[in-house]
């Protein structure tokens, strides 16, 4: 395993790791990773901790991992666990519906000194709920949220994955926040017990949990950024979508190297906008090679 030395920082997301199965073909995926995957081909510091089974979909994972040159460091291997499967189906509009098998690797990620280090050398670090969905890697989860490092939850609402508990938990711990406008209604009903308009239930979590940043995602219709004294609205129109799997996740990835960069809110939501727009316009979550990465890292130099 690697050892970071004191003067690395790192971006930091854990949680899972799995295969999106589609009725032709299966794709990697797992928000944690189309975001790390995301940061490491834009700024080269991304680190991803998971737990994969040792099967032949974690074999095929880390062999992906290792062509794409992403560190595969901090990536456990159950010998009792499979790895993580999730199916999905496309609607007439191209919108994902997902079918999220339980018991997987990823919910027995534990907690060692390796981590730790990487923790402490990370200026952010990235949560999500489905990992949180059972005892060990909820567990690990929240040691990780007490270690005092910049937080962005995306918190991914999955089937019944969830609970009030580990959504205020983690909201507690987090600087920054990401929601889609599903989220943000059942979010507001489950801890406030208030049903609102968008803007005031933004404001409302914002507030509550004291947020350095929040965004709320509309899908095509735009996104939502908030800060104390700010906010921003930005849309982008996107041409011939193939499927909008992983375009949160796109997003996300770039609003958090604009929080890092502390740029104004127009210009996050501009670009963290149009760099989930490209990801619409392929299949899957994760691009075929390096050429929109290359684009972009011009763009935001």
């Amino acid at each position: 395993m690697q050892q970071l030395s004191s003067n690395e920082k790192y971006i930091t997301a854990v949680g899972e790791i799995l295969f999106d199965v589609y009725p032709t073909h299966k794709k990697l995926g797992g928000a944690p990773f189309n975001f790390i995957y995301h940061i490491e081909k834009l700024v080269g510091n991304g680190r991803i901790i998971s737990r994969i089974g040792n099967d032949s979909d974690g074999k095929e994972i880390l062999n992906y991992l290792e062509e794409k040159n992403i560190n595969t460091d901090f990536i456990q291997i159950d010998e009792k666990f499979e790895s993580g499967i999730v199916k999905v189906l496309l609607d007439d509009n191209k919108i994902p519906s997902f079918e999220i098998l339980n018991n997987r690797a990823y919910d027995n990620i534990q907690l060692n000194d390796t981590i730790v280090n990487l923790i402490q050398n990370s200026n952010l670090l990235y949560v999500g709920t489905l990992a949180q969905r059972n005892t060990v890697s909820r567990e690990t989860i929240k040691k990780t949220l007490e270690m005092k490092r910049k937080v962005f939850c995306d918190l991914n609402i999955r089937q019944n994955f969830y609970s009030k508990q580990v959504i205020e938990k983690t909201l507690n711990r987090s600087n920054v926040v990401k929601l889609n406008e599903a989220e943000l209604e059942l979010v507001t009903y489950l801890l406030f017990n208030v049903k609102d308009e968008i803007m005031a239930s933004s404001k409302r979590i914002r507030n509550h949990f004291d947020l350095d940043l929040l965004c709320v995602t509309l899908g095509n219709k735009g996104a939502y950024l908030f800060r104390e004294d700010s906010e921003s609205y930005y849309k982008v129109e996107i041409n011939k979508i193939a499927d909008t799997v992983g375009a949160g996740d796109a997003y996300s990835a770039m609003m958090c190297l604009g929080y890092l960069r502390d740029w104004d809110l127009d210009r996050i939501n501009m670009f963290a906008s149009e760099f989930a727009g490209e990801i619409c316009k392929i299949h899957g979550a994760i691009p075929e090679n390096d050429d929109l990465y290359q684009l972009y890292k011009e763009k935001i130099k």
